[in-house]
């Protein structure tokens, strides 16, 4: 691995991406003189921005809207990544593109550190590729049915397709029938909506035992602090961002002494950080 000694997190828009600080982090902590950037690249960008990267590079974090996109462009890819159908992570290894998915494994190490193991019914938010990646995590957790909630189903397809793969009975509703839904009763709800978007079910939402908001930052959100309110359990995107990121370095550098601590704090004084930027700008 000496000659990659460079990775980047790609997406559009990425500017605030926590992704550097993670990763930087924990290069530091592993006594690795490794380069980690955040790069603006689309969906149109992609393909040539993956061909031009020389042999220096050890691999590519993906965000938005990218994980779909990049897996004509890869040579091997994980079966996690194969069901989801989503890459978060491409690692150059002998010669070759693979793309993997870890976001899976934050998600079921983050709920699993939050005291959620095994829940016997959930629903999720949304239906883009976090939204597939839920559904393998409670695949992963023992739970092969769910219910997936969307503005519009006939746009829900790729998420059912990835259902389908993974085994999971998917029903497909869509948020005008949500108080319906979880008057029905829902262990846990997975938000995978953007920031503030769920805030207008904020009062049914509330109900939920346990709530998985995939928004990191602003945080807490109006619907994390309903559920926290009502007694709910409530855990937000940090530590599946931050466990996602534990796994990419571990794929990329071929080590598993990875410090997670370390990565955590530097990652949650930078979230402070922000925070208290954006108070006194306000």
């Amino acid at each position: 691995m000496s000659a990659q000694t460079r990775a980047a997190v790609l997406g559009f828009p990425v500017r605030h991406s926590l992704s550097p600080i993670l990763h930087r982090t924990a290069y530091a902590g592993m006594g690795l003189d490794w380069h980690y950037e955040a790069v603006e690249c689309d969906e149109a960008g992609l393909p040539s921005l993956v061909a031009g990267l020389g042999p220096e590079w050890a691999g590519l974090s993906l965000t938005m809207p990218l994980k779909r996109a990049v897996l004509p462009l890869l040579d091997t890819v994980s079966q996690t990544a194969v069901a989801v159908g989503g890459a978060n992570t491409v690692v150059f290894r002998d010669g070759g593109r693979h793309g993997h998915n870890t976001d899976v494994y934050g998600m079921v190490t983050a709920l699993t550190e939050a005291g959620v193991k095994a829940p016997a019914s959930a629903v999720v938010l949304g239906g883009g590729a976090t939204a597939a990646s839920a559904l393998a995590a409670f695949a992963d957790l023992g739970l092969f049915q769910a219910t997936l909630v969307v503005r519009d189903p006939a746009r829900a397809g790729e998420t059912a397709e990835a259902a389908d793969r993974l085994g999971v009975a998917l029903a497909v509703r869509t948020f005008d029938e949500l108080d319906e839904i979880l008057g029905g009763g829902a262990d846990l709800v997975v938000s995978t909506l953007p920031s503030g978007v769920a805030d207008a079910h904020a009062s049914a939402l509330a109900r939920v035992p346990a709530l998985f908001d995939v928004v990191y930052a602003p945080w807490p959100t109006t619907v994390a602090e309903a559920v926290a309110a009502a007694g709910g359990t409530v855990l937000g995107g940090f530590p599946m961002l931050l466990h996602q990121a534990v796994r990419q370095v571990e794929l990329m550098t071929g080590r598993t002494d990875v410090p997670v601590e370390a990565m955590r704090e530097a990652g949650e004084a930078e979230l402070r950080r922000r925070a208290a930027e954006a108070s006194s700008r306000g």
